[in-house]
């Protein structure tokens, strides 16, 4: 468990470069506002966390058509909190759009870390 729980984290740390990165790229140039700009991170940082979390952390012998329906049902769980999060942290308590994406971060971790691990990449 103490492999996965560092193997997880660390497959967390990229995707969030990816996901943090795209969040700000959006905000910064006004291209999009926080929520949209937060689900398009998601999504970016997820595909990356599929591919690495597959292999390293679970090293799941679940076939890919198996493992990738599941991995997107959790993701679109998580999509969803994310984006209801980021709603109610920026738009209705005024929350700063880093700050809020810090606390949505931890929520959705949590909830992604069991989920993947009890379900996505358990043994067939």
């Amino acid at each position: 468990m103490a492999r996965q729980v560092t193997a997880f984290v660390g497959v967390g740390v990229l995707a969030a470069i990816v996901h943090y990165g795209l969040l700000v790229a959006l905000v910064e140039t006004g291209a999009a506002g926080p929520v949209p700009a937060t689900l398009a991170g998601y999504v970016g940082g997820g595909l990356l966390s599929y591919a690495l979390n597959r292999r390293h952390t679970y090293r799941s012998d679940r076939p890919h058509t198996e493992a990738a329906w599941r991995f997107a049902l959790v993701a679109g769980v998580g999509f969803v909190l994310t984006g209801l999060a980021m709603h109610a942290l920026t738009g209705r308590l005024g929350m700063p759009y880093l700050p809020a994406q810090i606390l949505t971060t931890g929520l959705v971790l949590v909830w992604s870390f069991a989920a993947h691990k009890w379900w996505t990449f358990r043994a067939a």
